[in-house]
């Protein structure tokens, strides 16, 4: 290999390198900030709940349209699978479990961070780039607190009340199927679909969602907060928003599962 070349490859390698760790030591900053921030006077309770109503309202029609076509489809699947072994009875227990556990979390909080991420992305990278985060610390508001510390909060507060409710219609949805196929009552597709829910199943449920909140609202907020100049700094924002937040969804999803499962092992 021609040495310049080689020379040229390591340079790239270490390059990159050096930026990914500057990019975690930045983001781990960033949460540290927020977390001190979030504990000091003032606080902005109007704009906590108005960020919820923003995220979390505005969120319903298309997690109610989502959450019910993942339960027919999975319904569906599940019966194909279950009727050659003939286990149609279990297609309410599959469908819970399956729904609460691990569909609702993880199709709601990638929904929410492509839905949210890009919007959060886009506006506080927008306002980074008309300056409008610099006036406001003229004028004595802290931004940080003001823009991401209560979009944080908001997304770690309304993403696991998102996720129950797509957790409900995707069981609705589910029970839709069943009561078409099998004619099962409304009972006792209830008394079977949450038959093998425990405590285990929804704290596994309730952590990874306030997780996958918090991620999406942090990565989101770092992103546009450090948006780089021109409109193509808020175009790049918004799409890294999206991208590290489902990546790092996805992370965290294997790594709570597998501490419950080995919990649940033990």
């Amino acid at each position: 290999m021609d040495p310049t070349t080689n020379q040229s490859a390591n340079y790239f390698i270490s390059k990159g390198i050096d930026q990914f760790f500057s990019g975690v030591y930045a983001i781990a900053r960033f949460i540290l900030r927020y977390f001190k921030e979030v504990f000091i006077p003032p606080y902005e309770f109007k704009e906590v709940i108005r960020q919820c109503y923003m995220i979390g309202y505005r969120s319903l029609p298309l997690i109610s349209v989502t959450g019910f076509i993942v339960g027919v489809v999975f319904t569906d699947h599940s019966r194909s699978a279950l009727a050659s072994f003939g286990a149609e009875s279990w297609i309410p227990a599959t469908a819970g479990v399956a729904i609460v556990k691990a569909l609702a979390p993880l199709i709601t909080s990638l929904i929410c961070a492509g839905k949210i991420g890009s919007q959060i992305g886009a506006e506080l990278g927008s306002m980074k780039v008309t300056e409008q985060i610099d006036a406001m610390e003229v004028s004595a508001v802290n931004p940080f607190k003001f823009l991401v510390v209560t979009r944080t909060m908001a997304t770690t507060l309304m993403v696991p009340m998102l996720v129950f409710y797509s957790a409900l219609v995707g069981l609705m949805g589910s029970f839709v199927n069943v009561r078409m196929v099998d004619q099962t009552s409304v009972t006792t597709y209830i008394h079977n679909a949450f038959s093998n829910i425990g405590f285990r199943e929804l704290a596994s449920t309730i952590t990874r969602s306030i997780v996958f909140g918090f991620t999406i609202g942090i990565i989101s907020c770092f992103q546009g907060y450090n948006a780089g100049k021109g409109t193509e700094g808020v175009g790049k924002a918004a799409n890294a928003s999206v991208v590290l937040t489902m990546f790092l969804i996805f992370i965290e999803e294997i790594t709570i599962v597998k501490f419950f499962v080995n919990d649940a092992i033990k």
